[in-house]
């Protein structure tokens, strides 16, 4: 076995963008001094990295070609298009293991950054564990397309999300509709693909197109202008910053009716996140406001929690001047929220052209009943106690009515500092058809800072426990709760509800 010390040092070198001239100084100091420099290209045998590098390669360097088997999926090795990869890393990585128990230096070249997206890496992960090793970073296509569109990639608290458009469709648009900011690598084939997805995320007009950066033959443009069979591999779509971006102007805007969920961002969809994120104002319960982030040149509109028909004209009237409105609510907006609102209005003369689309959110009793385990693994009924907009009597009839029918109950609004006793009154009501020790869920502030789930018997269910931010959810008589040896308590109803006795014939 060779000693540590006789052995030669291996370096990923990072060689940019493509521009000779955006090597780093420490990237032509470590080729000057390698013995080895090797690189991968296709089987044609032309290597972008080597040409990259050609100016600073010696007569006495010795250069090893890393030639892919494959440039495609398709092949006929027997472990498929990974197994012929997998066989060829190996083998290459055996080439450099060589060199390096000689005792000779390797400089591993690698386009962009070594160990962004970079074929570098294979080798590293083979070899750094063995031998000595130095990564020298480079200059990442993604910063040579923000540099020649002349455009911010991120700023302040955007967030960037970076993307290979080998993604399938689904993936690709959820994750651009949910991020500031965004950068598609590896496009040529997957173009088509990678447009419907920017498209169906509502972000084709913001998107750019970048090919070849600092290369011969760079291009820039719009990337709704581009054509499918023109794109190759070498080319990125890019979402830049929406800090300070030209003002779209719209005859008609639209209003999207979004849910935030119990709590804050780990409660929302990608699909909602990205509706909050391209809106040109939001309006909303200040409360339901302040869980969305301030994003520049975003205009807010607060408001009470009680004037949801003037809050929903208001989103209207903006929309009518051509300004993209989401309309925040908690949970999901069409579960005693402001979608019904937004719908009635927009149902109005004065409205009816004005585009609405409503996205659903994850509603309280979801999310309550799974901290608790599964309380709504059967039929289930949703019910608010509020008698602002309803009378209480019509809620005691559908109380009775649903515990009748032995429904799990999930019971929204139970109380309120002005509303303070319907939460005994509906547990007498329920009292009349469920024994005492069904099992309820009390589900505070789910997701939140003040969040707590607990478990109670009905017969034990005090109204001093509840208020507006806490839900219930009422058990059938088939609901199980169960203390598991950790000592957690858990809830469920099974799916299968037992069969009624036949009749004698």
């Amino acid at each position: 076995m060779s000693n540590v010390n006789a052995t030669g040092r291996l370096y990923g070198v990072g060689l940019g963008p493509g521009d000779p001239s955006l090597m780093t100084v420490r990237a032509v100091e470590v080729i000057a001094e390698a013995d080895v420099v090797a690189y991968h290209s296709a089987r044609h045998g032309r290597s972008i990295a080597r040409s990259i590098a050609a100016k600073h390669l010696r007569a006495d360097h010795i250069e090893e070609a890393l030639v892919y088997p494959v440039t495609t999926e398709t092949t006929d090795h027997p472990g498929g298009y990974r197994g012929a990869m997998e066989e060829f890393y190996t083998e290459a990585a055996a080439r450099l293991a060589a060199h390096l128990d000689a005792g000779r230096t390797v400089a591993v070249l690698a386009e962009g950054d070594p160990l962004f997206y970079g074929s570098y890496m294979h080798m590293h992960k083979r070899l750094a564990d063995r031998y000595p090793t130095e990564v020298i970073p480079g200059v990442t296509s993604v910063s040579a397309a923000a540099a020649r569109l002349g455009t911010p990639l991120a700023e302040g608290e955007e967030v960037l999300t970076i993307l290979p458009g080998t993604l399938p469709e689904e993936e690709l648009t959820a994750r651009l509709a949910s991020t500031d900011c965004a950068v598609v690598m590896k496009l040529g084939r997957t173009f088509p693909t990678v447009r419907r997805a920017i498209e169906r995320s509502g972000r084709l007009d913001e998107a750019r197109y970048v090919e070849r950066a600092t290369m011969a033959g760079e291009r820039t443009g719009q990337l709704a202008d581009v054509e499918p069979e023109s794109v190759p591999y070498f080319s990125v779509a890019v979402l830049p910053s929406r800090v300070d971006a030209p003002a779209v102007v719209r005859e008609l805007g639209e209003v999207v009716v979004v849910g935030t969920g119990p709590a804050g961002p780990l409660w929302l969809t990608p699909e909602t996140r990205g509706a909050l994120a391209a809106a040109d104002d939001l309006v909303g319960y200040t409360t339901y406001l302040d869980r969305v982030p301030v994003r520049p040149g975003q205009l807010r509109h607060g408001s009470d929690n009680k004037v949801e028909a003037e809050r929903a004209e208001f989103a209207l009237d903006l929309a009518r001047r051509g300004r993209r409105v989401a309309v925040v609510s908690g949970g999901d907006p069409g579960v005693f929220a402001m979608a019904t609102a937004v719908l009635e209005a927009a149902s109005q003369d004065a409205y009816k052209d004005v585009p609405v689309r409503v996205l659903p959110g994850l509603t309280a009793a979801n999310a309550a009943a799974a901290r608790a385990g599964a309380p709504l693994g059967h039929d289930y009924a949703t019910l608010s106690l509020s008698d602002r907009l309803k009378p209480w009597e019509v809620i005691a009839e559908r109380l009775r009515a649903a515990a009748a029918a032995d429904l799990v109950l999930a019971l929204y609004n139970p109380g309120s500092r002005s509303r303070t006793w319907q939460v005994g009154k509906a547990r007498d009501l329920l009292l009349e058809h469920r024994s005492a020790d069904t099992p309820v869920v009390l589900g505070r502030d789910v997701g939140g800072a003040q969040e707590s789930v607990r478990i109670v018997r009905l017969g034990d269910l005090d109204p001093a426990e509840v208020d507006m931010r806490t839900i219930l959810i009422v058990g059938s008589s088939q609901t199980q709760a169960v203390r598991r040896s950790d000592g957690e308590e858990i809830v469920w109803t099974p799916r299968r509800y037992p069969e009624s006795p036949r009749a004698e014939s």
